[in-house]
């Protein structure tokens, strides 16, 4: 016998709401997992809300991989018999909040329970202890899940409870508490709602995630954004990378690195998965036991700028160290911009900035190469690197961008040392000793000689001539001189002990 479909306030009798923010997948969704539990009736629900980031409201690389990572989500939803019921807030929109969007949706569907995984950027945690005790208050069953983490930034402290600053500590502290559950299965199927359109949801398309100037085709080019690319990106890893991973994963010129740090960041994998699968995959192959401890400190350090965000929310703008609010930075807009166009004069460096904006990543060696160059070479800022990142990188994650800058910068936590200035000629030559990295982003180069493509103002005219290129109209000579910068940036440095 065949009957009426429900409405939602038919199905209403037990209904509950999964709110996706940064979990975009349906395995290890500890909040979808306890809302399947809890009702019998599910209301799978994004909200678009740049606002309520803060300063921080995804860049546009950032919404590419978005818009890719939530049509994914709808379809494997979809697969499983559900629905991905999508919000807009905003000055175009009906709803002026979250908030304003989940009590609509409680309104409609009479729900008694509300779920969802943590975030633990600052605005957000603010946000959503507004929202958490409203509903409350509601009478609503409201709970939240780590879903993002291996453990929670607060459950990692010293013996005198005060936050790790240095990550080797940190990191031993963590393997010796590290006895997680197994990663949650993903539903077998989900309760069939999918045609219970929600009053005031729209269409992805509304979100206008995606550039109006087709800038974004290399990042569609090189990456498969959702849960299925993550997983298959992973079991590639293991299967091909994780035995040459500790001498790979610094060159650019070769595929040595996992490339999940996007996946990762839009929750389309959870790091428990990367966890148990690495672990897994060791024990079947006992020789590569090492290479997985080396694989899986990365995903330490992933935990370590977390745990820094929660306990010092201001670094994201201010430094840890605060004599470095004294550091003599420079202003010079010429050479901000001939870093972000990759136009220096130094081949590695512009390789890095070219990758970074045609593929939205660059390789994590070449991140540093480049972040200290901004900083000790150019003596620019260095929020200005990170808020560069910010809007070019796929994986643009608060925690980590701002541990890395901090980092290269010296103000940071577990820093780097003010006398380590990367050379990026040494730097190229070592991790680029072909020069096929700079071949392939910096074409202009690309026939020169191994000799001189990370020094081409070394090399003889009529070798340039043969390779058909006129430094100072083909490719720029260098900005700065890198003994001069150095020297410059040293003595900037020295100025700071100062203020200690």
């Amino acid at each position: 016998m065949t009957g009426k479909a429900k409405s939602p306030q038919d199905a209403s009798q037990g209904s509950s709401i999964v709110w996706f923010r940064q979990d975009l997948r349906l395995a290890d969704n500890p909040a979808l997992s306890r809302a399947l539990d809890e009702g019998d009736s599910v209301y799978c629900v994004y909200i678009h809300a740049p606002l309520e980031e803060g300063r921080w409201a995804p860049g546009g690389a950032t919404k590419v991989w978005l818009n890719q990572s939530l049509k994914a989500l709808q379809q494997d939803l979809e697969d499983k018999g559900g629905r991905l019921h999508i919000f807009d807030v905003g000055a175009d929109s009906e709803f002026a909040t979250s908030q304003a969007v989940l009590a609509a949706i409680v309104k409609q569907t009479q729900a008694r329970a509300l779920f969802w995984n943590r975030r633990y950027e600052p605005a957000i945690i603010e946000r959503d202890k507004e929202i958490k005790s409203h509903f409350k208050e509601q009478g609503i069953n409201v709970e939240t899940f780590n879903s993002a983490l291996l453990k929670e930034p607060w459950q990692v402290k010293t013996k005198e409870g005060k936050p790790y600053q240095v990550f080797t500590p940190f990191w031993r502290a963590c393997l010796n508490e590290m006895h997680p559950d197994p990663p949650l299965s993903a539903p077998k199927k989900l309760p069939d709602n999918k045609l219970h359109k929600l009053q005031g949801e729209v269409a992805l398309k509304k979100l206008a995630l995606l550039p109006q100037i087709q800038w974004d085709k290399g990042i569609k080019e090189a990456w498969v954004p959702g849960e299925q690319g993550a997983l298959k990106q992973l079991k590639t890893f293991l299967k091909d990378g994780l035995a040459n991973y500790a001498s790979d994963r610094n060159r650019p010129d070769i595929e040595g690195v996992s490339r999940l740090s996007p996946h990762l960041h839009f929750g389309e994998i959870s790091p428990l998965t990367v966890w148990y699968q690495t672990k897994e995959y060791v024990q079947a192959h006992p020789k590569l036991v090492e290479a997985g401890q080396c694989y899986l400190r990365e995903i330490g350090w992933r935990e370590f700028s977390h745990h820094l965000l929660y306990h010092f929310p201001d670094t994201t703008t201010e430094p840890l160290r605060k004599e470095f609010s004294h550091f003599p930075w420079q202003r010079n807009d010429t050479h901000l911009k001939a870093w972000q166009k990759g136009l220096t004069g130094y081949p590695i460096v512009d390789a890095g900035m070219r990758e970074l904006w045609h593929t939205g990543i660059m390789h994590n060696r070449v991140r540093m190469i480049v972040a200290s160059f901004l900083v000790k070479h150019l003596l620019l800022p260095w929020q200005e690197g990170a808020a560069w990142f910010w809007d070019t990188l796929v994986d643009a994650d608060l925690a980590q961008n701002t541990l890395g800058w901090q980092w290269t910068a010296g103000c940071g936590a577990d820093a780097a040392p003010y006398f380590r200035v990367f050379n990026p000629i040494l730097q190229g030559a070592k991790f680029d000793p072909d020069g096929d990295y700079v071949r392939r982003w910096v074409p202009e180069l690309a026939g020169l000689d191994k000799k001189y493509i990370h020094t081409p103002w070394e090399a003889p005219p009529l070798t340039l001539t043969a390779s058909g290129i006129t430094l100072g109209e083909d490719y720029p000579r260098p900005i700065v001189d890198h003994g001069q910068a150095r020297a410059l940036a040293l003595d900037a440095f020295q100025q700071l002990k100062a203020y200690k």
